[in-house]
């Protein structure tokens, strides 16, 4: 009788052969993601955006047909940045036209300071800082002649933002108007369970995205609101399109609040300096930590149902990952995940495999 062979350690043909397929597929796969990183990451806005929407769209749906309340919201959308950059582009254009005319004045102004004061001007002696703050002032008026080059390239972008901005809408236009539509399509063809599962879900997915966002815009709103009053108090230029501002850049996690600070401190140089801008620096400090420490902890929290630390991490590793983008979808995102998570950890202690009998 014959020995059986030993079973031999070496892989066969066809598993060495599986495993090669599996990592060309996997490489070919990610470079499909790679070029098509672009409208993959408008899909992905345009999910938010929907998710978002579909708070008001539902809520005005109970009044109007649901045709019209999408188009009542998404005409809000197009209007909001439109009213901003109304407030925003005529000062700014304004200033910056006349900060550019009135530099060299700056500049004598500062020379005669400087020639005042034996410090200054025995420090001046030694490193000419009035001659390259005069160059300076020279450069910035010979270059407003080669402004219209910047600005047709300004247009291109503007151009290309629109396009995506349209794109973008369009798309969550449509997730708004079919999406319940397409969920329960899907979860008609899924066991009862599973179903149930996933629709409550998706459903509190909705929710802590939705309340994210309002809680965002309102904790941006309590900040202009803030900086508005307080620019008022001080008497600075154009205290609405500052504060529109701040709103703007509070929306972006963790460095949003300390740029839009920072930007207004540079505008208040040019009022009553040093006073206006120790005051709004030190009402700048405290209001970032009752924002830090009061309001965003328990409005982003309460709205997502992170724990305040979890929320700091998520808007660290989305803005690494995605910059600016990033660090406004991370929040949610995460929500989002933990939901997913526990969702289905529930699942399967609930309809999980029994354990194997004896």
């Amino acid at each position: 009788m014959s020995a059986t062979p030993a079973p031999s350690d070496q892989p066969s043909v066809r598993a060495i052969l599986r495993v090669v397929c599996t990592v060309v597929l996997s490489v070919l796969a990610l470079y499909v993601v790679y070029l098509l990183r672009t409208p993959l990451t408008w899909l992905v806005i345009a999910m938010f955006v929907a998710v978002a929407a579909s708070g008001p769209v539902n809520l005005l749906s109970r009044r109007l047909p649901r045709g019209a309340a999408i188009a009542i919201v998404y005409i809000g959308i197009v209007l909001t940045p439109i009213v901003i950059a109304g407030i925003l582009l005529p000062p700014a254009v304004e200033q910056g036209v006349k900060l550019a005319r009135d530099l060299p004045d700056y500049v004598q102004d500062l020379n005669k300071t400087v020639n005042e004061n034996e410090q200054l001007k025995e420090l001046n002696e030694k490193y000419d800082l009035t001659q390259k703050l005069d160059d300076l002032a020279d450069d910035l008026v010979s270059d407003l002649g080669n402004a219209a080059g910047a600005l047709a390239d300004i247009g291109a972008t503007l151009v290309s933002s629109i396009f995506a901005l349209v794109t973008i809408l369009v798309m969550s236009m449509f997730m708004v108007a079919r999406g319940r539509a397409w969920r329960e399509a899907f979860l008609s063809r899924r066991p009862p369970h599973q179903a149930e599962r996933i629709r409550r879900a998706t459903d509190r997915i909705a929710t802590a995205v939705g309340s994210y966002v309002g809680g965002a815009l309102a904790q941006a709103s309590i900040a202009g609101v803030a900086a508005f009053v307080m620019l008022v108090i001080l008497g600075v230029p154009s205290p609405l399109p500052l504060a529109v501002i701040i709103f703007l850049l509070d929306l972006i996690p963790l460095v949003g609040a300390t740029l839009g600070a920072i930007i207004v401190g540079i505008v208040t140089l040019f009022g009553d300096f040093p006073t206006d801008t120790i005051i709004w620096a030190i009402f700048a400090i405290a209001y970032q930590q009752f924002e830090n420490y009061v309001i965003q902890p328990r409005i982003q929290s309460r709205a997502v149902q992170l724990d305040p630390f979890l929320v700091v991490i998520a808007a660290l590793f989305g803005g690494t990952l995605l910059g600016i983008v990033g660090a406004l979808l991370a929040i949610p995102s995460a929500a989002a995940i933990q939901i997913a998570v526990r969702e289905y950890l529930e699942y399967r202690r609930a309809y999980g495999s029994p354990a194997p009998s004896a």
